[in-house]
This record gives structure tokens, C-alpha cells and sequence, in this order.
């Protein structure tokens, strides 16, 4: 992608070089995180129990995300900022549609999709632009439709960077993070905080917003 600015930039060659790697050890994550399944399938459940319309994976990586809403029922789209990310997702899940493209810029119709997944796809987002993530979900999303959003929660502390295996991130705190997007017409529906497990560092925060009509 050309135009990009200096962080998206970075952040998609980040992930170009690990690309491989990373999609070898995501490939089965989900065997093991039954609560992020869950809040999953209580997104699924959502989107379908309004129309059931398009819902995209924004962040999608490798696809494995993507793939499990699929078999959740959903019409669903992956994008991703790494072209070599989609090219992995494409030759892994060739029945689906993945697309190069950005969360702050997405070649999308107004009121397009019935659902966004954002499955720890803003963490990398300086916290002085996810206002504007946000703002671009309400522009694609049909009222009504939801959102759900996977990050690393602060635990009681600030917004803070932290050093990701793959470029600069942030942590969240799950008040704040909330706070955002009912700025923008979204109201809570859900949370979920899951501890962290043996190899992982932090808490896991996840939220599940509908856009009010």
C-alpha cells in the first residue's frame, strides 16, 4: 500500500517479515481459549439475530479469525494491512474474500457491514488516533450493527506502550476503551477480562458494542 502514514507503514513491514512464523503458532489458538470463542460466538449471534449481513475481520492477519466466523455462519470479509499476511490467508482459505487495506481508510461503503471484528487490530494504533479507528467503524457499520474488539487490558493502570514481539503496542484500560467508542454511538452489550495463561504476559480485554439506530 502506497500513502500510508510512517507508523502503518512500519507496523505492516513488521508483520510482512514474521508472517510465516506467526501464522504457524496462531494456526490452533482457539482449541485452547474457549472464553475468546464465546465472546465470538456471542458476536455471531448478535450480527445474525439483527440481519446477518457482511461482517469484516479487520486486523485479520493470517485469517484463522476470519475462518472461525465463517463457521459461525457469517458472510464475512478479512483485511489486513500486510500483504503478505492476506497472501497466507488467501492460500489458506481460498473460499474466503481477504483484501489489503487500512482501518483508517477502508475502501467500504458508508452503512456497508453489519459487524466489525477488531481482534487485537488496534493495539498497534498510537492512542491519540483510535478515535479515529473508531470513527471509521461507525462510518461502515449499518445502525444497529455491532463491534467487538479483542486488546491488551491495563489492569487498573493508564493507557500504556509496551514492547510487542512485533513492533510498539498498547494496553488499554477496559473503562476508557468503552468510554471511546460510546463517543461515537456505540453502547456496551458485553465485556469479558481473561487473566492471562502460561506464556502470556497480560490481561485480555474484550468488548461487544452494538451502534445505536
Amino acid at each position: 500500500m502506497t500513502g500510508l502514514p510512517s507508523h502503518l507503514s512500519t507496523t505492516a513491514a513488521a508483520y510482512d517479515d514474521i508472517a510465516v512464523l506467526y501464522a504457524q503458532l496462531v494456526r490452533d489458538e482457539f482449541d485452547s481459549l474457549p472464553l475468546d470463542r464465546a465472546m465470538l460466538a456471542a458476536f455471531a449471534d448478535s450480527v445474525r439475530a439483527v440481519d446477518g449481513g457482511p461482517v469484516a475481520e479487520l486486523g485479520c492477519g493470517p485469517g484463522r479469525v476470519t475462518a472461525y466466523l465463517r463457521d459461525l455462519g457469517l458472510d464475512v470479509l478479512g483485511i489486513d494491512l500486510s500483504p503478505v499476511m492476506i497472501r497466507l490467508a488467501r492460500e489458506s482459505y481460498p473460499d474466503l474474500r481477504f483484501e489489503v487495506g487500512s482501518m483508517h481508510a477502508l475502501d467500504l461503503a458508508d452503512d456497508e457491514l453489519d459487524g466489525i471484528v477488531s481482534w487485537y487490530s488496534v493495539i498497534h494504533a498510537p492512542p491519540r488516533d483510535v478515535s479515529s479507528y473508531v470513527a471509521e467503524f461507525r462510518r461502515v457499520l449499518a445502525p444497529g450493527g455491532h463491534l467487538v474488539l479483542g486488546f491488551f487490558e491495563s489492569e487498573g493502570g493508564p493507557v500504556t506502550t509496551f514492547d510487542h514481539r512485533v513492533t510498539t503496542a498498547y494496553r488499554w484500560p477496559i473503562d476508557e476503551l468503552a468510554a471511546l467508542t460510546a463517543e461515537f454511538g456505540f453502547t456496551e452489550i458485553g465485556r469479558m477480562l481473561r487473566e492471562p495463561r502460561e506464556g502470556e504476559r497480560f490481561r485480555r480485554g474484550h468488548l461487544l458494542m452494538r451502534l445505536e439506530k
